[in-house]
């Protein structure tokens, strides 16, 4: 029996994710960031299969957790990621195709919670009426 050059596809690509995952999150943890969590998006939308959100003490925390994560995916030939945020880096947003990782300042994290909306407990399906 042959193999299936779909399922070989999809299991190299679903072990790319976990290592840009994995990247990210020892990043993360080199540069101390706090509160870090991971959000498995597989099945829930198109814009990545994981979000990892993040804080840091303050805006140059913010900045240099920033600028870690990508040295990191440059290093490790995962390119040039889009940026959003980082004059201010009261909330910056990393988006390297299969991972999304946001990093905010404690105050401005608090006030998006993203973690409710993205998060396990965020409701499912249709409401109903």
């Amino acid at each position: 029996m042959g193999t299936d050059p779909l399922n070989d596809q999809l299991s190299h690509g679903a072990q790319a994710s976990e290592d840009l995952k994995a990247l990210a999150l020892g990043c993360l943890d080199d540069m101390q960031a706090e509160e870090t969590i991971a959000i498995d998006l597989a099945g829930k939308t198109s814009l990545a299969d994981t979000m990892i959100i993040a804080s840091g003490r303050n805006q140059r925390h913010v900045g240099a957790i920033a600028d870690k994560i990508l040295q990191g995916l440059k290093a490790g030939g995962y390119g040039t990621a889009r940026v959003e945020g980082m004059p201010a880096c009261d909330w910056v947003l990393i988006d390297a195709g299969d991972l999304l990782v946001h990093i905010f300042r404690p105050e401005v994290r608090g006030f998006y919670n993203l973690e409710k909306i993205w998060g396990d407990d965020r409701p499912s399906g249709h409401l109903g009426g």
